[in-house]
């Protein structure tokens, strides 16, 4: 079996485009084979790749309907092939959706899957008809069955519940009057019909046990959700108008990435607003920390800084850690901002200047481009006999910034304010999809990045990256790029997180 392979069981909710999950929409537009249902609305087909192979298996009651086997036979065979699968069931896969039986079948042959929920008709369609399930006065509970075989059913004890919610009960209505009046349910119970629910053809028939029938006659229940309580009648009390959006496909998100999926590589911790970005625009977001940002071994020379801070002329920081780490120590000394009143302070990167402007403070000077190499260059005064206090990275600095400074004729007094290391350990879901080819771009934002990288796969297997594209932040981190993988595929214009963002959207459209 092609290791590729994965087939997965997703929930179409309701039909309509708008209450689809984003992780379903994700899917669906990576999918090389769809398997849908009846129910499904023809507007999802839509969202599927062009070449997507699609194939309806359908159950429609009274109609000719694909066998249960024949479709297990047709996962099975397209997840053997490598395929990417998607089942794309009506409403939750869990609820009244035969997910049980493909999955021992897929787990019989070894093939992947996963499930992913959707919203079902059960608890959405009272809710679009304006009918509370719950009332803290007269519904404290309700039941969700179908009456497909109603002559299974208990229905002595579902009479006597306060909410029923019944699907796939249309060809059934009078069955269900009967046994709920024989058990003891009062004619004039309410009952609400839910036709097409969430969708443009949405039909809502209101009425109680005993006139229901009449008020029905003559049309066709299918598909319908049946609501029966007391809190059908909080939909005329309420004078509930639940709007509906129907979002045609080009009105949906601008999605760029959409079913791509793309490798984070950033310090634990720091890498939420890069995955929130990516994800909003329709990317597939798999972090994989390949720093772990601590103190460093000592704090003496950062101490020893501090205690003198007002022999310096300038204070470097070229990091968010750097800034965070020189505040935090500053602080245990008894110190705070006010303490640079009279250092000049240079930083590099938008982002460490929001870091200090967090700590009551603006920078003096940031270099164009914001990289550190043009710090020297465009720096805004001379540096001889300037003294310049550079907190940093414990190991793995920016050795060549400092020779610059010192050749200029800076006095620059380096301390370590941070350690970053390699973790010991690689995100099980990050090798997993790596090994499986399944990551379409990579994102490094510093050499070192790339370097505990590529040490952590070496240390777990191996990958095959021919086929991901490598994407850096910026020129340094290129450099390493081209010296571990041989190439880069995306380089930032602007060397930010924003900027790398921007270029893999760019490189996506392409």
């Amino acid at each position: 079996m092609n290791a590729q392979g994965k087939v997965y069981l997703v929930g179409a909710g309701l039909g309509n485009v708008g209450y689809l999950t984003v992780k379903a929409l994700q899917l669906l537009a990576q999918a090389e084979v769809l398997i849908y249902d009846a129910l499904v609305d023809d507007q999802l087909l839509q969202l599927v790749p062009e070449n997507c192979l699609k194939l309806d298996v359908g159950k429609r009651g009274g109609k000719p309907s694909t066998p249960q086997a024949e479709i297990n036979h047709l996962l099975v065979k397209h997840c053997q092939l490598g395929k990417q699968v998607v089942r794309l069931k009506s409403g939750d896969p869990f609820i009244f959706g035969r997910s049980a039986a493909e999955m021992k079948v897929l787990m019989a042959h070894n093939c992947r899957f996963e499930v992913v929920p959707g919203i079902s008709s059960s608890y959405a369609a009272p809710l679009l008809a304006g009918i509370p399930l719950t009332d803290p006065n007269i519904s404290s509970c309700f039941a969700v069955f179908t009456a497909h075989e109603p002559e299974k059913l208990d229905w002595e004890a579902l009479a006597r519940l306060e909410t029923l919610v019944i699907l796939m009960g249309g060809k059934q209505l009078s069955v269900i009057v009967q046994q709920l009046l024989h058990y003891g349910r009062s004619p004039q119970t309410p009952i609400a019909i839910v036709k097409w629910a969430g969708t443009q053809k949405q039909q809502i028939w209101t009425s109680d046990l005993a006139n229901i029938q009449i008020v029905t006659a003559g049309v066709s229940l299918s598909p319908v959700v049946m609501i029966i309580g007391e809190v059908v009648a909080l939909r005329e009390q309420l004078n509930a108008k639940i709007e509906i959006e129907f979002p045609a496909l080009d009105m949906l998100p601008d999605q760029p990435l959409l079913g791509k999926t793309i490798l984070v590589t950033r310090s634990a911790g720091q890498s939420s607003n890069a995955r929130d970005h990516l994800a909003t625009l329709g990317a597939n977001v798999i972090e994989m920390p390949t720093l772990e940002i601590s103190p460093p071994s000592s704090w003496e020379d950062l101490d020893q800084a501090i205690a003198h801070i007002a022999d310096f002329d300038w204070l470097i920081l070229t990091s968010t850690n750097g800034v965070e780490y020189f505040f935090a120590r500053l602080a245990t000394q008894g110190k705070d901002a006010r303490a640079l009143a009279g250092v000049k302070i240079a930083v590099v990167g938008e982002k460490t200047a929001r870091s200090l402007a967090q700590q009551g403070l603006q920078p003096d000077f940031i270099p164009p481009n914001f990289i550190a190499d043009s710090l020297v260059e465009h720096f805004p005064e001379p540096l001889q006999a300037k003294k310049v206090l550079f907190p940093r990275v414990e190991t793995g600095g920016r050795e060549v910034l400092v020779k610059e400074f010192t050749m200029k004729g800076a006095d620059v007094v380096e301390v370590a304010a941070y350690e970053s290391r390699c973790p010991q350990t690689i995100s099980p879901d990050a090798l997993k999809a790596l090994q499986q080819q399944a990551v379409d771009v990579i994102t490094f934002a510093s050499s070192k990045t790339v370097q505990n990288f590529c040490q952590l796969l070496a240390n777990h297997g191996g990958a095959n990256l021919d086929s991901v594209c490598i994407a850096s932040i910026g020129p340094l981190t290129s450099k390493a790029c081209q010296q571990q993988f041989g190439r880069v595929d995306i380089e930032a214009s602007e060397y930010t997180l924003e900027g790398l963002t921007q270029a893999i959207v760019q490189w996506a459209q392409r």
